[in-house]
């Protein structure tokens, strides 16, 4: 008697390796200008580090509101790849903006815009990965999208560090090739992605009526306090950039750091995202705050480049712990026809949550310094793990 065969093992669908792809495009193009952007704004245009907190902070708020809509629409309509597709331009066509900036003005409008689009397919993109993937390997789908894109925001950095070596420091130069990645990332999904069919014959009502808000469970409020929260721990990234300048790396090399950081990241995300099918939710994100803790108290405290490196390595660490964790983690606690909305919702709070830390490390930097930056950012993530402890066990998160 032969014993029974085993089911086949679901394999990850090619639209989330196309998704994956425009994602690591998206974020060459867009990290060749961040890895810059806080330098070019205090060193050329002469901005204090509570401007380049409060525009950052606008700016990342901004793409995470906008979200709610655009979830929201994917939901109503239910099409994700046409939202997706629009904020992906919006994102692409915005990049030559940075190269011609010549004040604060310009730089704000750009990012602005710029996060509108990041916002406007954040949601869908999210969305339409949860919906081509089998709910048994949603987690490592999710890991897999994240590490792709984060192999971009790798060799963003990379690029811009070597360009400019090769250009002598020339910032608007480099900012006008990262026009090109992001042309790319918007014909790879326009021609690489489709969306599954749907039954066209439901009838369409307002995913944010009362109703369908209150289908949203305790479970799924919950992930969105432990989000924000975890959030306010976790501020603009550009500090880390103002941090590795501060500790003596040279201008041109300071994007090396964060190529660094978003190595670590990439190579993390997967493993994570595939442990995360396996160990329970709770625990994996409570070692995520551990690690975080860890990165801050590193920074806060480092006296040489080399332990900034490190600091910003271990940061690296704890991004592909926890972010496509949380993303799974609202996949869950929805219902199938309301993910856009949860995850807009989810990304509403997680914006407020972002525009009130990178103001709150701005202020502390330039009042204190950026050692209490790093401090307060700890401080942060020791208060949400201690409301992990205290939910754990309840049932509300796996």
């Amino acid at each position: 008697m032969q014993p029974p065969r085993q089911a086949p093992r679901a394999r990850i669908p090619a639209a989330v390796w196309a998704l994956g792809l425009v994602s690591m495009l998206m974020d060459i193009s867009s990290e060749m200008i961040h890895s810059l952007l806080p330098m070019f704004m205090v060193g050329t245009l002469g901005m204090s580090a509570l401007a380049v907190g409060l525009v950052e902070g606008l700016a990342e708020a901004t793409a995470l509101m906008v979200k709610v809509f655009s979830g929201a629409l994917s939901d109503y309509f239910g099409r994700r790849k046409s939202l997706a597709l629009l904020g992906y331009a919006l994102g692409a066509f915005t990049k030559p903006l940075f190269a011609m900036a010549s004040g604060a003005g310009l730089i704000l409008a750009a990012r602005l815009i710029d996060r509108v689009g990041k916002g406007v397919r954040g949601a869908p993109r999210d969305a339409l990965v949860a919906d081509i993937t089998p709910p048994e390997i949603r987690g490592a789908a999710f890991g897999l999208r994240q590490s792709l894109d984060t192999v971009g925001a790798f060799v963003g950095p990379l690029l811009a560090a070597g360009l400019m070596l090769l250009w002598a420091d020339d910032f608007r130069a480099v900012f006008w090739v990262a026009v090109v990645p992001g042309l790319l990332a918007v014909a790879v999904l326009a021609l690489g992605v489709r969306e599954p069919e749907r039954h066209e014959g439901a009838r369409r009502t307002n995913p944010i009526r009362r109703e369908n808000m209150r289908r949203l469970g305790p479970a799924y409020w919950w992930v969105v306090a432990v989000g924000a929260l975890f959030t306010l721990a976790r501020f603009s990234e550009a500090f880390l950039v103002l941090r590795a300048q501060q500790a003596g790396i040279a201008m041109a090399l300071v994007p090396l750091v964060m190529a660094a950081m978003n190595l670590v990241y990439a190579a993390a995300a997967y493993p994570f995202g595939w442990l995360s099918n396996r160990v329970g939710h709770t625990r994996l994100l409570a070692w995520g705050l551990v690690v975080l803790i860890a990165a801050d108290a590193l920074l806060a405290t480092a006296q040489h480049w080399s332990m900034v490196i490190v600091g910003v390595a271990v940061w690296g660490i704890h991004m592909g712990m926890t972010q496509g964790l949380l993303a799974t983690m609202v996949a869950n606690a929805a219902p199938a026809d309301l993910r856009g909305t949860a995850y807009g919702v989810f990304n509403l709070a997680s914006g407020l949550a972002m525009l009130a830390a990178s103001v709150i490390a701005g202020l502390l930097w330039e009042t204190v310094g950026p050692a209490a930056t790093f401090w307060a950012g700890g401080a942060f993530a020791a208060l949400c793990l201690a409301g992990l402890g205290r939910r754990r066990g309840s049932g509300a998160l796996r």
